[in-house]
């Protein structure tokens, strides 16, 4: 960000009376723990605001500060129209283009009067935003909702609350794998610090997000890597999925597969991995890898789909089988890449 779009932004915020925040489809850690650190910010300003996201969030972050109030866009469609139609300011995090909202919030996000502002670290943005704050090399869009209020804005750590700074935490550690992955910044380890310091718990918020699944996560992950795992080592690659019926038979609901995904890419030997999930509608598949395999470019090329180098994700309409089929396809094609 620049001075100018630093003093545009300043400027949009002191004005705005409603304010709205939308993130993408399938909401995990960082869309939420993004969109919350901003609600509870902006509510702290006097600001009226609200959090849209396309469907059900992971019933493990429920217990963060403000997520009682989002409203779900799927079941309460009128609110969603109604909120944003109203916005005169639209924060959109965590994704960078609207169709990443799903179809129902899709066109409301582009047609919407309301001065809007892009806080996202995904890469190659697609989306027409008033202020664009954009980096893809930062680890989560809740890092850079830190920046963008303390540091770029310069708001006092006086408004940084302990709510505001639960949210960020539980974004940057469930992007990061727990600081694991795509976090060699040392920006990321300072961001920590003053999180720490205003009183965040990281073992308890371990414990709230990681200790906390459902019988129903663990019987699907059980059965995902004693049954449904395929494994190629000599293209340094292995797959993993669950049909429509292992997921109803297992009592499937949201944020069941988060993290299922990287379980593919712990094994010695293997540098790329993905999950396919049958949603019914679509097959969701996230792809991972290690080093320098670009798993954006895969997802684009192939997928259409997209996100970062090492982590990225798609929906492919068509059946599981056939998603499948393609992915060992195109993998011939990266002969001297992968293996």
């Amino acid at each position: 960000m620049n001075k100018v779009d630093i003093e545009k932004a300043r400027t949009a915020i002191a004005k705005a009376k409603k304010i709205a925040i939308v993130s993408h489809y399938n909401p995990d850690g960082d869309a939420i723990g993004s969109s919350l650190a901003l609600y509870n910010f902006m509510e702290n300003e006097g600001k009226e605001v609200h959090v849209i996201i396309p469907n059900r969030f992971p019933d493990f972050l429920a217990w963060m500060p403000g997520s009682e109030n989002i409203v779900v866009e799927q079941g309460h469609g009128s609110l969603a129209k109604k909120i944003l139609k109203e916005a005169d300011l639209l924060f959109v995090v965590d994704m960078n283009a609207p169709h990443r909202a799903g179809k129902a919030l899709e066109g409301q996000i582009i047609k919407s009067k309301a001065y809007k502002i892009l806080i996202d670290h995904h890469v190659h943005p697609d989306i027409d935003c008033d202020v664009m704050y954009s980096c893809s090399k930062t680890t989560s869009a809740s890092e850079l909702v830190y920046n963008f209020l303390y540091k770029k804005l310069k708001y006092g750590k006086e408004k940084l609350s302990l709510a505001i700074a639960q949210c960020l935490y539980v974004g940057i550690i469930t992007d990061t794998g727990s600081l694991t992955y795509s976090c060699n910044y040392a920006e990321t380890y300072t961001t920590v610090h003053q999180l720490i310091k205003k009183g965040v718990d990281g073992e308890e918020i371990h414990r709230l997000v990681y200790d906390n699944y459902s019988e129903s996560r663990m019987r699907l992950l059980g059965l995902l890597l004693s049954q449904r795992m395929k494994v190629m080592k000599n293209k340094a690659t292995s797959y993993t999925y669950l049909d429509a019926d292992d997921l109803k038979r297992n009592n499937y609901k949201t944020g069941d597969t988060e993290g299922f995904v990287n379980y593919g890419l712990s094994m010695n030997g293997i540098i790329f991995t993905a999950f396919f999930s049958d949603r019914g509608d679509r097959i969701h598949v996230s792809f991972r890898s290690k080093g320098t395999f670009d798993v954006n470019l895969f997802a684009r090329k192939h997928f259409n789909g997209g996100g970062h180098r090492n982590a990225s994700a798609a929906d492919y309409f068509g059946k599981l089988e056939d998603a499948i089929a393609l992915f060992e396809q195109v993998l011939d094609e990266y002969e001297g890449t992968l293996y």
